[in-house]
């Protein structure tokens, strides 16, 4: 049985404790051993963190010491998953770059804020993960981010939707879903999530089902490549035949 922990806190406004607990019903519907925590301390153990296939944070805007990062990235360069939505996983330590660095991107603004309507672009020529999932219409943050060049864009959305500053750039597309590697570990993460209620969108809760399989996917995968670091995207994703989307 595969083994994942979810640890969630920092602000109340995403409503990270019921997140939390929805993630966990999709993981032990998977049959994942699933552990919740509401401290940074459950990263303090590096050779626990190692025994997992997926770590799911949930925190925002918070602060964390760099031992406890320092171990996440550490258990994720040797194969452990990491995958996570919105401000939980890329708004999560704003002064810690390491963490960016692994994520691959941090939120800068959501130009007019709660409430703005507009649509998730499918990428299928990225890869196979979200195969079967139409673009579908959102009412929510509408997530701005400083993204590496090195993802895997697998859904975007169109900037300027609320006027701003910013418009005067025109027409950008920003990625929504994206994967990208961290040693040989797997990164996913979808920037969908403001609140619990949008993770409950049938979409929603589907790419966060199939993100949570791929990235646990990662550490057995490794293994069985004697602990070289994979080379394939998620373009080699196979696991569509169970989805329930």
């Amino acid at each position: 049985m595969k083994k994942a922990l979810i640890v969630w806190g920092g602000w109340d406004g995403h409503e990270p404790e019921q997140v939390a607990q929805l993630f966990k019903v999709i993981l032990e519907k998977e049959q994942f051993d699933v552990e919740v925590s509401d401290t940074l301390e459950a990263y303090s153990d590096l050779e626990k963190l190692l025994s997992l296939d997926l770590i799911v944070p949930v925190w925002t805007m918070g602060e964390i010491r760099n031992e406890l990062a320092d171990n996440v990235l550490a258990a994720v360069e040797k194969g452990v998953g990491i995958a996570g939505c919105h401000g939980g996983m890329c708004d999560s330590f704003r002064t810690n770059v390491n963490w960016q660095f692994m994520t691959g991107g941090q939120w800068v603004s959501h130009p007019g804020n709660d409430g703005v309507e507009y649509t998730v672009h499918m990428k299928y020529s990225s890869g196979l993960l979200l195969e079967g999932i139409e673009d579908f219409e959102v009412k929510s943050e509408q997530y701005y981010l400083h993204v590496d060049p090195a993802v895997e864009v697998l859904a975007s959305t169109i900037f300027p939707v609320a006027t701003g500053p910013h418009s005067t750039n025109g027409t950008v597309e920003m990625p929504v879903v994206w994967t990208k590697r961290w040693g040989n570990g797997r990164v996913f993460y979808n920037s969908l999530g403001h609140h619990a209620d949008i993770i409950e969108m049938p979409e929603v809760t589907e790419i966060m089902r199939r993100g949570f399989l791929w990235a646990a996917e990662g550490k057995l995968t490794a293994e069985q490549n004697n602990g070289d670091s994979e080379t394939d995207q998620a373009s080699s994703y196979t696991g569509m035949a169970d989805s329930n989307y």
